[in-house]
């Protein structure tokens, strides 16, 4: 902790690491935010800055990789952007149409850009992102066991 607080002290790593914050918000089931947030009580009172909604957002992808773009198809997002009593304001999008998940994770945002509040909220964020890195651990293996290595045996009419 004391690493991420100097480097978030000369600000060179504050915008990564929100992003990845917000990132881990955006993943996170709704329960999962419930009980973060129940962890970080007492919480400010919160005022929508704008309403919680749902729209739609375009998928782009790109053939191979690095070909031409195209739009893939559409997807539901919700988002939240909420004023904490403190001064904090706090932002969330997330894929679904769960509006109260949304602002759960906004408030969360808003918590974590509290320099008071922030090792709290990334103690409380930590079994979280275990859970992901397991998640993505385990899917990367179950990869790897289906890769196919091929070769070419050198035959002696040469």
């Amino acid at each position: 902790m004391q690493a991420l607080k100097k480097n978030l002290n000369d600000g060179s790593d504050l915008r990564a690491a929100r992003q990845a914050a917000m990132a881990l918000l955006a993943r996170a089931g709704a329960a999962e935010l419930d009980a973060i947030l129940a962890q970080l009580a007492p919480i400010p009172a919160a005022s929508d800055l704008r309403p919680t909604e749902t729209g739609l957002v375009m998928l782009r992808g790109r053939t191979g990789g690095d070909g031409a773009p195209f739009n893939l198809g559409e997807a539901t997002v919700s988002r939240a952007a909420v004023h904490l009593e403190g001064g904090a304001t706090g932002f969330a999008y997330r894929l679904g149409r769960d509006v109260g998940a949304a602002r759960v994770a906004a408030i969360i945002d808003a918590l974590w850009q509290d320099e008071e509040r922030r090792d709290a909220v990334e103690v409380a964020l930590a079994p979280l992102k275990a859970r992901l890195e397991a998640e993505a651990a385990e899917a990367r293996a179950e990869t790897a066991a289906t890769k196919v290595d091929f070769f070419t045996l050198v035959r002696g009419e040469d």
